[in-house]
């Protein structure tokens, strides 16, 4: 083996050998039940495809439970928001997007569990929701204020819940490097396509950063307790 070989394999291992670790022990010990999340969501996502596919009545539908808009009532895009991380964008092809559900949320669910996939999927959802809002109420001429061209269009979708997941996951098994490569994509997509996808993205990014910090705090916080306990 070369040496640019072997440190590529001592590269993958320190990075991802965790996490492949904990896959193939699921895999091997649990096969398709070790993901039910990840299929029901992908089922989920195809049966709304088709609905809001089937004709004006069934766009309509899903547009009243599951989409949201900047311009909606806070009330009511709450109610929404729930339902609207698996509504997917008519107008992107729904293969692309059930490859990274498959992809990302069966890593997330395999490796930190069904609460924290989907607990994190809903954080995302909703920072994402919230900075529309903020975008939309400073106007264009504010901090990070974006066209209220760009604001105005449905937005749902599971794409900020994936990047908020890779995040969550990297962050977990200290995969620093991905990480890294994650955020710069994210930047970088803001910097070559101004759109709201993009800062959605970010926010999650931003979103899921303070929830590891403050898991970390509380988990430090918990061994000096155990520390300081007498024997």
């Amino acid at each position: 083996m070369s040496p640019f070989s072997k440190r590529l394999r001592d590269f993958a291992h320190v990075e991802w050998g965790g996490v492949f670790g904990d896959i193939q022990f699921e895999v091997r010990t649990k096969r398709l039940r070790a993901i039910p999340l990840t299929l029901g969501s992908c089922a989920f996502i195809l049966a709304l495809q088709v609905i809001q596919h089937s004709g004006a009545a069934g766009h309509d539908w899903v547009n009243r439970v599951g989409g949201v808009y900047a311009t909606l009532p806070w009330w009511e895009a709450l109610l929404r928001t729930p339902l609207s991380l698996f509504v997917p964008d008519p107008s992107l092809p729904v293969w692309g997007l059930i490859a990274q559900v498959v992809i990302v949320f069966g890593i997330a669910e395999m490796t930190v569990g069904r609460v924290h996939t989907l607990g994190i999927g809903f954080l995302a959802t909703l920072a994402g929701t919230s900075f529309a809002r903020y975008s939309l109420s400073v106007g264009p001429d504010g901090f990070l204020g974006l066209p209220v061209s760009t604001l105005v269009v449905r937005d749902t979708g599971p794409s900020a819940a994936v990047v908020a997941l890779g995040v969550y996951v990297a962050c977990r098994y200290r995969a620093w490097w991905t990480l890294g490569v994650l955020i710069l994509a994210m930047l970088a997509e803001v910097v070559f396509i101004v759109n709201l996808a993009g800062f959605e993205h970010l926010t999650a990014i931003v979103a899921t950063l303070l929830l590891c910090g403050l898991e970390g705090r509380l988990r430090r916080r918990r061994e000096a307790a155990a520390v300081r306990l007498p024997p």
